[in-house]
């Protein structure tokens, strides 16, 4: 109890001390009742109301100079002046009481939501220190800088790393728990936390370009663009509350002229209708549906730049991939070795790293990296558009294309056919020693995420600029309903544009990319998905919904994100009108009285935002 009354502001402890006070006067006035005071009991009673319904009025007054007569703060002022002008005095004091502590709960929820999402996404540092200089404010630290960042220190600015090696945090930006290593050239996101060695870093861009800032604008936004659901509940508010107030009006009338029913009593019912009839519990709770959707989206490394992108995701049948650094890696790994001639797998690979040591083409790269030993030196000459030659210990190698082992052994040589990948060939002049298959390789989720997608009921398809029979094997492997390969940026745009005006108007198109080549693409979708594009500007500019993470699996955490905030936010506008509804027929029958409207309003509002926060706990 201590520990929560600590963390709570000074305006949560002043609004306690007020309602406390409001109870003290109400429990005065309740002793003093029956022993002759009745003059001194109105004042208990009206102190308490005033301190009880200064907020409302307030909210009320700031309500009406914007243009707004009727919302719950109107009603509940119309309904509690009424009470007291049928001197039900206790009555009008207890469901201003109990709106006030209802309202704190609210206020003291959303706030403690907030709050959830500013310490998750609590990744700016205070200070950048210089190297060989003072600690300063990450504004003051120019682009070109060198900052130091020591273990345990979170990095203030995005750059390239110019000394040191060591293990970062980047669970807070990516949601990845696997530490990332770092070393010489690597680049680094403000926002990553240095582990266990220090670093020094050149800073690539100024603190208002980087990453942290980026983010937290990004969530800071995400409020302000509302869902359709959330603009269909303030636009149902808006003409709710006048026909509800029309509606108490005539209750209070009506029977008392027509039947000559007692005016006091339909008047006291007419009050109960309105206390029940406020809407607090949909214009509250439905708005913080969305930012707990938002938040939970957040913490699992994936950023949604609004309700709206959120509901929409909630609506797509179609994902549409792009091939190369979003299902794949983007990285080409061997895949198979194939020796003939009496050589070893082993031997092959020697050989063939040792032709490929001095090549930058990333074929080449990957065979070297894909041998565990140290390279041997040999004398090597590119051939260019071919592959290489090598002398090592006096025997020359050919390294390369099947044009070239063709050029080498003869146009006669029977060479293994690649089938969908890129086929390496060793070979001397007299004798071919094999090949080594080398491929763009899956990212280890892809196929579950895929598997995840179909069960949902998604359609899949794949737009790709590579050839066409990588572009089928790949859609093959992964189940993929339809490809298009060796399509240009402006290509992939015209494909999107065709799918989507073959969807109705509840289907959603989402396309996710990488981001690299990708922003018009991003931009054309219902719903842009920038895949690992975490400092890359124009898909985080261009895409409605950013993965920080490369990680595909994200889609899949993202979507049913969306299908959860969509389902609690159904929960609540059933449940909070259901109550209602039930409630309003129960005091226009006279079946209902104060205490009951005030937890058709009240409780129901308070069940309605405990239960929009479940997404931030799951």
């Amino acid at each position: 109890m201590k520990n929560w009354w600590n963390k709570r502001t000074a305006e949560d402890k002043q609004k306690v001390a007020l309602l406390a006070l409001v109870a003290l006067l109400l429990l005065g006035a309740k002793l003093l009742t029956g022993f002759g005071v009745d003059s001194l009991v109105l004042y208990f009673y009206l102190a308490a109301y005033v301190i009880a319904s200064q907020d409302v009025f307030k909210e009320a007054y700031e309500n009406i100079k914007k243009g707004s007569f009727f919302d719950e703060h109107t009603l509940m002022i119309i309904a509690t002046l009424g009470a007291i002008s049928i001197k039900q005095y206790p009555e009008a004091v207890f469901v201003m009481l109990f709106y006030q502590i209802g309202d704190f709960f609210e206020d003291m929820a959303v706030s403690d939501s907030r709050q959830s999402i500013k310490s998750l996404l609590d990744i700016r540092p205070d200070t950048a220190k210089l190297k060989n200089g003072p600690a300063v404010a990450p504004q003051e630290v120019k682009v070109g800088d060198i900052i130091e960042v020591a273990p345990g220190e979170k990095i203030p600015l995005d750059g390239v790393v110019v000394s040191g090696k060591a293990y970062l945090n980047t669970a807070a930006l990516t949601g990845e728990s696997k530490p990332l290593a770092v070393t010489s050239g690597d680049q680094v996101l403000s926002g990553m936390i240095c582990q266990n060695a220090p670093l020094d870093i050149k800073v690539e861009k100024s603190f208002h370009e980087s990453t942290v800032v980026k983010i937290l604008q990004m969530v800071e936004d995400a409020g302000d663009k509302k869902a359709p659901t959330e603009k269909f509940i303030t636009k149902f508010a808006q003409i709710y509350t006048p026909l509800v107030v029309a509606a108490a009006v005539l209750l209070a009338v009506l029977p008392p002229l027509l039947f000559q029913f007692d005016f006091q009593t339909w008047l006291y019912r007419a009050l109960v209708f309105l206390v029940i009839s406020c809407p607090c519990a949909l214009v509250l709770s439905i708005p913080l549906s969305f930012f707990s959707g938002i938040g939970a989206a957040s913490k699992a490394g994936v950023l949604v730049k609004g309700g709206d992108y959120l509901e929409a995701l909630n609506q797509v049948k179609t994902f549409v991939f792009d091939k190369t650094g979003t299902l794949t890696k983007g990285e080409f790994e061997v895949v198979k070795v194939m020796p003939q001639g009496g050589m070893t797998a082993a031997e092959l690979v020697k050989l063939a790293a040792i032709c490929e040591q001095k090549s930058p083409h990333p074929i080449a790269k990957s065979i070297c990296q894909y041998y565990p030993g140290n390279i041997e030196t040999a004398e090597i000459e590119e051939l260019v558009g071919k592959g290489v030659s090598a002398v090592y210990q006096g025997q020359k190698l050919y390294c390369g294309s099947q044009r070239l082992i063709e050029e080498v052994m003869g146009a006669d040589v029977l060479l293994p056919k690649p089938q969908t990948e890129t086929l390496v060939h060793l070979a001397t002049k007299e004798r071919y020693l094999g090949s080594l298959e080398v491929a763009d390789v899956l990212k280890p989720t892809t196929k579950q995420t895929m598997h995840a997608l179909k069960e949902a009921g998604a359609n899949l398809i794949m737009l790709t600029g590579d050839n066409r029979q990588v572009g089928l094997a790949v859609a093959d492997e992964l189940g993929m309903d339809e490809v298009k390969a060796e399509l240009l940026p402006q290509d992939k745009v015209k494909e999107v544009q065709k799918l989507k005006a073959k969807l109705g108007q509840k289907e959603k198109l989402a396309f996710v990319g990488d981001g690299l080549n990708d922003t018009p693409v991003l931009a054309q979708s219902d719903v842009g998905i920038a895949m690992g594009a975490l400092g890359s500007d124009a898909a985080v500019e261009a895409a409605d919904i950013v993965l920080m993470s490369d990680d595909p699996l994200s889609i899949v955490k993202a979507f049913k994100i969306s299908q959860k905030t969509k389902q609690i936010v159904w929960e609540n506008i059933s449940f909070a009108l259901g109550v209602k509804v039930i409630c309003l027929i129960l005091g226009a029958l006279g079946l209902a009285d104060m205490w009951q409207a005030v937890f058709a309003d009240v409780g129901v509002t308070c069940l309605a935002v405990l239960n929009s926060l479940r997404i931030l706990r799951k």
